[in-house]
């Protein structure tokens, strides 16, 4: 295990997850700091008990304010940074692939790709061109930031090269699906904002490239800002489904995969366009 490597999660009412994600990490890191939203469950002394610094702050509204303020407060000593969330956990392979590579990573490179896998319903959704998500999440400490939007925030690299680690990440949450449907509402809420400044060209200059050419955020970027969020509402989602279920297979992870595509590949997507439409809507009848 390498001491040359800080872990920044942000937590709200994880007790599900903590003891997981922590026990799990510190096979990778001596130096894990919590940044906790005022949880009212056990995550505080869960967190504490394990080992972790625990710095408790009020939720500024989005993650990347949080996520930043932890970035210039925290006094980070070590050589590099990782993000991770709470529902997360490395493969052992992966563990081992950080442990031996990291300390012997070449000058030029600024930080590392990870690939994450999504395990939804006990079941890991490999189809709909949902895997493999390359994620930046380990970059020298002080070149990277997460961006400034409202939702799908990426780390930005501000300098050196990527590289990439062969084995995976997982994304496996614990609670149920009246909580995943809550999740995802408040998240819809956090879209319809993002669509509305790349509607008004008010996003951030602090983003990932929007290239075809770049990394796989730099080209969903692109795929959402020039194609996706030019398509109609209510179109968009239907479209969209269909790509991922048919086209990329999504039928072929079973039962919990029709949950999941249906769900976050047209339901979610859906919803965003209605939250777009009601507020478009209400803007009109105040201004007529």
């Amino acid at each position: 295990m390498s001491n040359s490597l800080t872990v920044i999660i942000l937590t709200y009412n994880e007790e599900k997850h903590i003891t997981r994600c922590i026990q799990n990490l510190k096979r990778v890191s001596d130096n894990i700091i919590i940044i906790d939203s005022m949880s009212t469950d056990r995550t505080v002394e869960i967190a504490t008990a394990l080992g972790a610094t625990v710095i408790q702050r009020p939720w500024p509204g989005n993650h990347s304010d949080q996520f930043n303020w932890a970035l210039d407060n925290c006094n980070i000593t070590t050589t590099w940074t990782m993000r991770m969330d709470c529902d997360e956990y490395l493969l052992d392979e992966l563990i081992d692939e950080i442990n031996t590579k990291l300390p012997q990573t070449k000058p030029e490179t600024g930080g590392y790709i990870i690939k994450r896998r999504v395990i939804f319903m006990d079941k890991w959704m490999k189809r709909g061109g949902f895997y493999p998500h390359r994620l930046l999440r380990i970059w020298r400490t002080g070149t990277g930031r997460l961006e400034e939007r409202a939702m799908d925030e990426h780390v930005v690299l501000e300098k050196g090269e990527t590289a990439a680690f062969q084995h995976d990440m997982v994304d496996h949450n614990l609670n149920d699906l009246t909580w995943w449907t809550h999740k995802q509402n408040n998240y819809a809420s956090r879209e319809v904002k993002d669509l509305l400044d790349i509607e008004r060209g008010t996003t951030s200059e602090n983003n990932v490239d929007v290239s075809l050419s770049g990394e796989q955020s730099s080209r969903k970027r692109w795929i959402k800002e020039k194609i996706y969020s030019r398509i109609p509402l209510f179109v968009r989602p239907f479209i969209y489904f269909i790509y991922r279920y048919f086209i990329r297979l999504g039928f072929l992870d079973g039962g919990a995969g029709l949950v999941w595509h249906f769900l976050q590949g047209f339901w979610y997507r859906f919803l965003v366009d209605a939250k777009m439409y009601e507020l478009k809507r209400n803007n009109r009848l105040k201004q007529g």
